[in-house]
């Protein structure tokens, strides 16, 4: 019976579209940032869902949220989830889709009457993206002790607020403990993000291991000076300078070639005049790779090259880390489950690294953790066009059903 139990996928859909409401954009996206009022919408909708449910609902100091299923057994739950929370022009599927599947496969057993051996918990982490507080995947990360509640308290944002003030604006501060938690495995559901699976024909991603991530500020000090009158070698140009390191990541990434990647997200320049030489460049370097080595390379490169270029422009440099986590992989067994429950329900399956960051990699330091992907349409994540079709969101929560079920017995 319980290998023959499916979700409900026209359920799943509808609460997609009902969470997707929340902080919704023009042209089907979604903007819900960390600890912004949007983002207590959504948290209020989920817990009403649990609540619905028959879950028992908790919230951590950290904000994270639970919602627990009994089993027959008293003991470390099976969690899986994911996050809410959203870049600024997101979409409906990253980070939601974990916590909705959650909850869809806690229905399908209720509708079953199946109570597991384990008990069950879906979550639904803070700040997983990153988009508003450094580091991403704070809430998890928190959670599982690799960095104190104070100090993720003290970080503010990309707008000044504090994590703490916000977490008591919106009501989202609970008075669970936090640290490392007891949990028997940990198991997320998500959208690849990327074009691998679609491009392949697959249905469903076995994800072997997280890559390595290095998020670096840099602020260049120069001298403005007009635009017109000012020679080209008597200038001290930040501008030029980020410019020049942007054009630097590319090429790094493409010599490195393999997994390497680079990315220049975010440039402020000040004072951002048509006709003045900028005295001021903010941007931030995202580099990745699934070989820990490799990445160490790419960021001594990086810094080799902004302190020569500072140097020769006379200005002044300062680096600030926003993130850093070595890759991570999975736990090899609970890998063979997601490959052997999607071939058991006759989808087609191959195993891959995540090129994003996911609340598991946060969750494999204290438990055996495993990912299951769905493929993204056109690869294409952050963004309002972000979309997988029904029937894959279908085929993966069913995925996760069966290895949940095989977990918590």
């Amino acid at each position: 019976m319980r290998d023959a139990l499916r979700i409900n996928g026209q359920r799943l859909v509808a609460r997609l579209a009902a969470l997707g409401e929340i902080g919704a954009l023009e042209g089907g996206g979604v903007c819900r940032l960390a600890l912004s009022d949007e983002d207590r919408q959504g948290r209020e909708r989920v817990i009403d869902w649990m609540r619905e449910l028959g879950l028992s609902v908790s919230v951590d100091a950290m904000g994270n949220l639970f919602g627990l299923r009994p089993g027959r057994e008293e003991g470390p739950p099976v969690m899986t989830g994911s996050h809410i929370d959203t870049v600024r022009t997101g979409g409906l599927y990253d980070g939601n889709l974990g916590v909705l599947a959650g909850l869809e496969v806690i229905e399908t057993l209720n509708d079953a009457g199946i109570t597991t051996r384990r008990p069950l918990c879906v979550a639904a982490f803070t700040n997983e993206e990153g988009a508003r507080f450094a580091p991403d995947m704070m809430g998890s990360l928190v959670y599982v002790g690799g960095m104190p509640l104070e100090e993720a308290l003290e970080t503010r944002g990309i707008d000044g607020a504090r994590v703490g003030d916000c977490l008591d604006a919106i009501g989202a501060r609970g008075e669970a403990p936090v640290g490392a938690p007891d949990v028997h495995a940990f198991v997320e559901l998500h959208i690849e993000q990327g074009p691998v699976l679609e491009e392949s024909g697959v249905t469903i991603g076995a994800v072997e291991k997280v890559q390595g991530i290095s998020w670096t500020e840099f602020t260049f000090t120069g001298t403005s000076n007009h635009a017109g009158t000012t020679p080209m070698r008597l200038r001290h140009d930040a501008g030029y300078a980020a410019m020049a390191t942007a054009t630097f990541v590319r090429e790094l990434a493409t010599r490195l070639g393999g997994d390497q990647v680079g990315t220049v997200g975010a440039l402020t320049l000040s004072p951002n005049l048509v006709n003045v030489v900028a005295n001021q460049a903010r941007f931030t370097v995202d580099l990745r790779n699934t070989d820990n080595e490799l990445l160490k390379q790419a960021e001594r490169s990086l810094a080799d090259f902004v302190t020569q270029l500072a140097e020769e422009e006379g200005i002044e440099v300062e680096r600030r880390t926003l993130a850093r986590f070595d890759p991570v992989p999975f736990d090899p067994a609970m890998v063979d489950r997601v490959e052997a429950s999607a071939r058991a329900l006759g989808h087609s399956v191959m195993r891959m690294p995540s090129g994003a960051g996911h609340d598991a990699q946060m969750l494999a330091r204290v438990c055996p953790t495993s990912m299951i992907f769905v493929p993204s349409v056109g690869g294409i994540s952050h963004n309002i066009k972000e979309y997988t079709a029904p029937d894959d969101l279908e085929a993966g929560a069913n995925v996760l059903l069966q290895v949940l079920l095989g977990l918590s017995e």
